[in-house]
């Protein structure tokens, strides 16, 4: 079972994962989170240069950061995906957000089918703010101080079907079956996964606030038979077309509660 840990600011607590990203994150008493969608993807070191910016502006540290969203060309090989996620953890380790040799980031990375970019890059960013900090006419009061009714505020990792610690690409869920039943194993195995990341994290899955699919093929048949019986249709499901950061794999979501959300140029 993954380990909790507080983050190196002791803003959030983080779902232990690997080198490239935790598996989710969630505010710890007395933060919340509130996420961040650029008005246009930045190319990653122009989009780290923003966020810095950003945290400034706000008076807040760079290790407020908690979840990024990317956006790359085509999926990566194996050995392509290990070489960027070097580059970006190198960012983050000069952040001092590492804690124990311990990535405390949640991250979805997934390749536009149309219009990719022509590098990675950020389409949005997550980071911890104080309930109740007066943060100008960009923020209300918060209702999730610690003893408000209101949910925590959490970010879940972007999820695929590849059963972790399995070999690859034998351990991928119905590999290479993109078929209506194919797809239906890949959308239970990754949703499943999912609420039970968001369990350890210790986030309300009843309380989310978005769900964002990630895949190229149809989503109408998994409507029901997948997404439906988790209650998760009340919501709206945000479909972008793109494919996992991976070669071989198919279906991705990824999910939050975040009751803040901004865009900015």
């Amino acid at each position: 079972m993954a380990t909790i840990h507080n983050s190196a600011g002791a803003d959030y607590a983080f779902l232990e994962g690997g080198l490239p990203f935790s598996f989710g994150v969630i505010a710890l008493p007395g933060f919340e989170i509130v996420r961040v969608r650029f008005a246009r993807l930045l190319p990653l070191a122009e989009g780290f240069e923003a966020i810095a910016a950003h945290l400034r502006e706000r008076h807040r540290p760079l290790t407020a950061l908690c979840a990024a969203e990317l956006r790359s060309p085509v999926p990566f090989s194996v050995g392509g995906f290990g070489d960027f996620n070097a580059e970006y953890v190198a960012v983050l380790r000069r952040w001092g957000l590492y804690r124990n040799d311990l990535n405390p980031v949640a991250r979805s990375n997934v390749c536009p089918v149309y219009d990719p970019p022509a590098q990675p890059g950020f389409h949005a960013f997550c980071y911890t703010v104080p309930t109740g900090a007066a943060h100008a006419s960009l923020l209300t009061t918060s209702d999730h101080a610690a003893d408000a009714p209101g949910p925590r505020s959490f970010v879940s990792a972007g999820w695929a079907e590849w059963a972790q610690g399995t070999p690859w690409p034998d351990g991928i869920v119905a590999y290479g079956d993109t078929s209506p039943a194919g797809l239906a194993r890949k959308a239970a195995f990754v949703l499943d996964g999912l609420r039970e990341n968001t369990d350890a994290l210790g986030g309300d899955w009843n309380a989310l606030t978005s769900i964002q699919v990630y895949t190229e093929h149809e989503l109408g048949a998994l409507v029901a038979s997948e997404f439906a019986p988790r209650g998760l249709t009340r919501l709206g499901l945000e479909w972008h077309v793109c494919r996992p950061p991976v070669e071989g794999m198919e279906f991705e979501i990824d999910v939050r509660c975040v009751r803040r959300e901004l865009v900015i140029d």
